[in-house]
């Protein structure tokens, strides 16, 4: 299990880390891009969190709820993009 805590860390660290990109894009292009980044990385954490409740079914309420807030990040990233073109 230990290394799909690293994984989902590694993704989920990553969406506030491109967030922060994209909030000092230096174009739309470069904009759009960061946060379609965030997106993807948002849905991998999903991923991740995905297989650790498989692995370990103890946690599965605690990955229910950050699946969740993955889930809604991902949309939040989705409206951003669409919005942003």
């Amino acid at each position: 299990i230990r290394p799909l805590i690293s994984q989902v860390i590694r993704s989920g660290t990553s969406v506030g880390a491109n967030y922060m990109e994209a909030d000092a894009a230096e174009s739309k292009k470069d904009f759009r891009h960061k946060i379609s980044i965030c997106k993807k990385e948002a849905k991998e954490t999903r991923h991740w969190m995905r297989m650790i409740a498989k692995a370990s079914p103890i946690h599965v309420e605690e990955c229910r709820i950050l699946w969740l807030e993955a889930e809604e990040l991902t949309k939040i990233f989705a409206t951003i993009r669409k919005n942003s073109e």
